[in-house]
Formats: structure tokens, C-alpha cells, sequence
């Protein structure tokens, strides 16, 4: 063999041995970087996830924006239970008879957890809360506080029954509607018609025992 032809030979051996080597980097490439690349999609992968779950938990939980009509029933709904709950207080304070401080104490009770309900709805809803009970309440308010004795059970009775009268009848129109507020509405009827019962059975008994009403 000429030396031309072993250098010929020599050079076509180490071209070869240099592509094997170029090749064995290439392959051997993907698997030093496959665990790097699959790992950061890992730990990307539970925070992207959580956030598409957390939006549309979210956006579940979100509920539309009141009408007028839905924003006149929150605002009254809530006035009426402060007011119930001031009721309530003014009863166990100046009633005379035990049913009435007991009705009373019912009322603050229960119009204060259905204020809580209420007002968490409003919110979410965008209304805001009214503070206090209206004019026409704390009027109310005002003239039950002077009635003494067992005028004041009889008093406070007929304007509860009065009063649980139109909320049954605006929860009832509520309850009917479609929207957020229904089942609201639906659930609360039956403490109404309750508190209906109570009063009605109070006012009743001062009928009878002919106790006057309110005086002017």
C-alpha cells in the first residue's frame, strides 16, 4: 500500500470516528435536558390548573348584578329585619306578658340570622346594605315605645301581624319570580308564617281580654 493511499485511508477513519462522536453528543442531548424540560411544566402545571379552577369556582360564586326590581326587595328586605330586630328588643324589654317577650326574643333571633343571609346576598349582587330601618319603621319604633303595660302587647301585636302580612306577601311574589333571589325568598316564608302565628295569638288573647290599642 503507497503512503498516499494509507493517508487517504487514515483520513477517511478519523472523518468517521468524528461523525460517530457528533452523533453520540446529539443523541444523548435530549436525555440530559428531558428531565429539566418535563419538570417545568410540572410545576407550572398546578398553579395554571388551580387558577382555571379558582376562576371558575369564582366565577360560579359570582352572581349577576341586581335589577331594580331585585335591588327595591333587597333594600326592603333588610330594612325589615333591622326593624324586626329593634322590635324584638323593645318587646322583651316593655312587654307585660310572658308570650310577648318570648315572641320578642324570637323575632331578634331569627330576623338577625335572615339579616345576616340578606345582606351577604346584597353584596354580592351589588347593593348596598341600608344601615337602618326607613321612616315609616322607626316611627313605628317611636310610638310602641310610650304604649305602658299590656297596651304595649296588644299594640305590638297588631303591627306585627300587619307587618308579617305584607312581608309573606312580598316574599310570596319573590319566591314566584326567577332569579337568585327565589329560593331566598322561598326558605324564609315559613319563619314568616311563624311569626305570624305568634302574633296573631297574642293580639288574639288581647281581644279578649279587651286591652285597648295604640294610643294617639
Amino acid at each position: 500500500m503507497s503512503r498516499k493511499t494509507m493517508l487517504a485511508v487514515g483520513l477517511t477513519a478519523a472523518m468517521a470516528l468524528g461523525v460517530t462522536a457528533a452523533q453520540a453528543q446529539t443523541s444523548t442531548a435530549p436525555n440530559t435536558m428531558s428531565p429539566n424540560s418535563t419538570s417545568q411544566p410540572s410545576k407550572m402545571s398546578p398553579s395554571s390548573s388551580g387558577g382555571a379552577m379558582n376562576g371558575g369556582a369564582m366565577a360560579g360564586a359570582k352572581t349577576a348584578k341586581a335589577t331594580r326590581a331585585q335591588k327595591k326587595f333587597l333594600d326592603e328586605a333588610i330594612e325589615g329585619d333591622r326593624s324586626e330586630v329593634e322590635m324584638g328588643k323593645l318587646a322583651q324589654k316593655n312587654g307585660s306578658a310572658d308570650d310577648v317577650k318570648q315572641f320578642g326574643q324570637t323575632l331578634e333571633q331569627d330576623h338577625n340570622q335572615h339579616l345576616q343571609q340578606v345582606v351577604q346576598m346584597a353584596e354580592q349582587m351589588g347593593v348596598t346594605p341600608p344601615k337602618q330601618p326607613n321612616a315609616k319603621q322607626k316611627a313605628l319604633y317611636e310610638r310602641l315605645s310610650r304604649e305602658p303595660g299590656a297596651r304595649f302587647d296588644t299594640a305590638f301585636a297588631r303591627a306585627m301581624v300587619s307587618d308579617h302580612k305584607q312581608d309573606i306577601a312580598k316574599y310570596d311574589r319573590e319566591a314566584k319570580a326567577k332569579g337568585p333571589l327565589a329560593s331566598l325568598a322561598e326558605q324564609t316564608i315559613p319563619t314568616l308564617r311563624k311569626h305570624l302565628q305568634m302574633a296573631e295569638a297574642i293580639a288574639n288573647k288581647g281581644a279578649a281580654t279587651g286591652s285597648g290599642g295604640m294610643s294617639k
